[in-house]
């Protein structure tokens, strides 16, 4: 039997309505994130590793999902594995909030400058609802810091050898390590040997046998683009020849006489360097295996060495050989090269020597001294005194030898340094140390002599404050602690009939006490309460002054009522030093103050709780559609439909913000009912948003636009079951209104 057009038509909408219904209850789909081509470079390729630099670092990555739809608030966000692919902690990428209506999009990010490795994945999470896209594959990422060739030398000291070459003998090693390169413990190597990748990794290499060696920052597949490669350090291998310079390894020359030195190996023809004290004093000259010292000449004594190459033996350098004068000695003047005598004091002159057998004999002025034939001499008269030192002992006699000069002088007044030995700045510091620094003796023509370290202990001292004595301060040294304490400060010294005076230094310190203004306060708003500034300090005996903004407004008023928005502060000025309060910034009134964490207008679903949270005010207050308070706290949990009044204050301001909530339709207005009696989609049921609401009516019209049905609060209760339908398939329209505007409206189809 043929079912009828009108029939199978009703089935393939009734079809329809199930098909929408079993997709309208399907989640969103997050598919794997790809790499995608950058529009802003030629070609169309998408990448296949990031190689990121701080001259480039822009890249895209495709991403799609299906729909239903996600939430308006929802973000997408583009997150990074670890280096080993894993999520425990994501690095986020990018993140976007103005694609929730797009099912295909790319994500455009930079790699991050910590980011080095291999196994990099990449995946999409959204935030409203929660869900997470499968990993990506894992990519090559590195960000490359350093792109320019690496040098390498032998322990890393920057000496690149001629011709890069290294030559090793008897079996030894060499390391190697880059020296142009910061931090280079936190990278990875790849070490090379002719042509060939080493196992190590580290920033350093022991190598001991031949090649040639070099190196390059392991970027992975980002190496090659990063320009590391190094300079070629080559490594060759002999055998020691044992070279040494015949004889003893110290040699006394007497003055005017020559030394031999000879290397234990010649006439092969090799190439000999000579060294004294390291520098080339000979060669490199073929055959040259001998070098002469010539005592005759300034300057000979020294450590000598030689160097030898050739074909079939290793580079190599023998052991030093001293070379000293046989009559050399030193003398030294065991006193100050500079002496001030007092009248009533005598001084004792002392040289010593490392000669063997020495004599001595003093000059003053450069005269001998009858009898002063001893390493000490005991004075009383000012002049120039030196003592002459002879060697008579060994198997040289040199010229006798001369210590330096000291100068005793008599003084014609003293004069003291003082200065700050503790770290000082006026009036901020609220303690100073003063001391003694320098003792000058001076003479009559006003040359001085740093006379401290012999006298400072003679003096007897008084400090004295702005010329006054300061009880008990009678060392060289004073602490000073107070602020009442404040002024200039000298030093007075006396030794026999000598009376000296130090420079001035002047103390201007700090207060201890600390200084505090509060206020009721900080949002300046019209027509609210004043603001005013108060100190817990009675300034009536004070001279002080209230600021704004670093400048005076008022110096006569206890408490400042404030006129204007900026920094207040209140400067008190207490023994010549300022003490500074803390300070209070006063801001303008600005509804922007109030910060909302989602819309004012919230969606949730029934039986569910969405969270609004406020910042930026000092307290808050919710109310309910009754104007019931129903929290004190920056948050609330809303799980009701209504309307919300939240009052946010800002010190004497405040703002009011209503909040709407309004239940999310979980699903569409039905289109087609089953008036069969089976209890099966036999009644047309409205979403709650529409139903048992007192202010939403619900209409419905035949198809002659004749009313049959309506009620307020509508309770899911049509058809009823006094209705009947005289046709196998009828079409009825609906109208859903609140407050006379229209909500909804639509058709039914009633299939029996």
């Amino acid at each position: 039997m043929r079912k009828s057009n009108s029939t199978y038509s009703i089935l393939v909408l009734a079809l329809a309505f199930l098909l929408w219904g079993t997709i309208g209850m399907q989640a969103q789909v997050l598919y794997q994130p790809q790499p995608a081509v950058n529009p802003n470079l030629g070609g169309n390729t998408p990448w296949t590793a990031v190689c990121a630099s701080n001259n480039f670092n822009e890249y895209f990555v495709s991403f799609n999902w299906d729909p239903p739809m996600v939430e308006s608030d929802n973000e997408f966000i583009l997150e990074l594995s670890d280096a080993d692919g894993y999520f425990a902690s994501p690095t986020e990428l990018a993140r976007v909030s103005d694609k929730n209506a797009v099912f295909d999009f790319e994500f455009q990010f930079e790699l991050p400058s910590d980011i080095r490795g291999d196994n990099f994945k990449m995946r999409v999470r959204s935030t409203y609802p929660a869900k997470t896209s499968p990993a990506s594959e894992a990519f090559s990422m590195y960000f490359i810091d350093h792109n320019l060739p690496l040098l390498i030398s032998e322990n890393g000291s920057g000496n690149i050898p001629s011709g890069g070459l290294i030559q090793i003998c008897g079996g030894g090693s060499v390391t190697l390590k880059p020296h142009n390169i910061p931090n280079s413990s936190t990278y990875i190597y790849n070490w090379y040997r002719s042509g060939t990748l080493l196992s190590e990794k580290s920033e350093s290499i022991t190598v001991s046998e031949p090649g040639m060696y070099y190196v390059e920052l392991d970027y992975g597949d980002c190496s090659g683009a990063a320009n590391t490669l190094s300079n070629t350090i080559e490594i060759s291998t002999g055998t020691s020849s044992g070279l040494a310079i015949n004889g003893a390894n110290d040699v006394e020359i007497c003055p005017g006489e020559t030394h031999l030195l000879e290397a234990n190996i010649s006439g092969q023809g090799y190439t000999y360097t000579w060294y004294k004290n390291g520098n080339i004093v000979n060669g490199p000259t073929v055959d040259a295996s001998t070098y002469t010292v010539d005592a005759g000449t300034s300057g000979f004594e020294g450590s000598y060495e030689v160097e030898i190459s050739g074909s079939g033996i290793c580079v190599e350098l023998s052991d030093p050989v001293t070379v000293t004068s046989s009559g050399s000695y030193e003398i030294t003047l065991d006193n100050e090269e500079n002496i001030v005598l007092l009248p009533s004091q005598t001084k004792t002159l002392s040289v010593s020597t490392t000669a063997t057998s020495p004599t001595f004999q003093w000059f003053k002025n450069g005269a001998a001294i009858t009898d002063a034939t001893n390493n000490s001499l005991t004075i009383s008269e000012i002049g120039e005194y030196y003592a002459e030192v002879t060697e008579n002992g060994g198997a040289c006699t040199p010229a006798p030898m001369a210590s330096t000069t000291t100068t005793v002088v008599s003084p014609d007044s003293f004069e003291f340094v003082v200065d700050y030995v503790t770290s000082y700045s006026s009036c901020e510091s609220t303690d100073a140390t003063l001391s003694l620094t320098k003792i000058n003796a001076v003479s009559d023509n006003g040359i001085k002599t740093d006379v401290t370290g012999d006298l400072q202990n003679s003096f007897t001292y008084q400090w004295k404050l702005d010329g006054t004595d300061v009880t008990g301060e009678n060392s060289k040294t004073i602490t000073v602690s107070s602020q009442n304490d404040n002024g200039n400060y000298t030093l007075i010294g006396s030794i026999d009939a000598f009376e000296a005076s130090s420079n001035s230094l002047q103390l201007k310190l700090a207060s201890n006490e600390a200084l505090q203004i509060t206020t009721n306060g900080t949002v300046l708003c019209e027509g609210g309460e004043a603001i005013v500034l108060e100190s817990a300090t009675d300034l009536s005996n004070e001279s002080f002054q209230w600021k704004k903004d670093g400048t005076v407004v008022d110096s006569s008023t206890q408490n400042l009522t404030v006129n204007g928005t900026g920094v207040y502060q209140l400067v008190i000025v207490s023994n010549e030093c300022p003490i500074v309060s803390n300070e209070i910034t006063i801001s303008a009134f600005d509804e922007s103050l109030l910060v909302l964490d989602k819309p004012k207008d919230l969606i949730i679903i029934e039986g569910e709780t969405k969270t609004l949270t406020a910042s930026g005010a000092d307290s808050y207050e919710w109310y309910d559609a009754g104007n019931n308070l129903i929290s004190s706290s920056n948050s609330y949990d809303f799980a009701e439909e209504g309307e919300y009044l939240l009052v946010a204050s800002f010190g004497t301001c405040t703002v009011s913000k209503v909040i709407t909530v309004t239940y999310r339709d979980m699903f569409n207005i039905p289109n087609v009912i089953t008036a069969n009696g089976d209890g099966i989609n036999d009644l047309w049921v409205l979403p709650n948003t529409y139903s048992r609401d007192p202010n939403v009516l619900v209409t419905i019209f035949n198809e002659r636009g004749e009313q049959i049905f309506s009620q307020a609060g509508y309770e899911n209760n049509w058809p009823q079951s006094t209705t009947t339908f005289n046709k196998q398939s009828m079409i009825f329209y609906y109208k859903i209104t609140r407050g006379g505007n229209s909500l909804k409206q639509g058709t039914i189809t009633v299939i029996k």
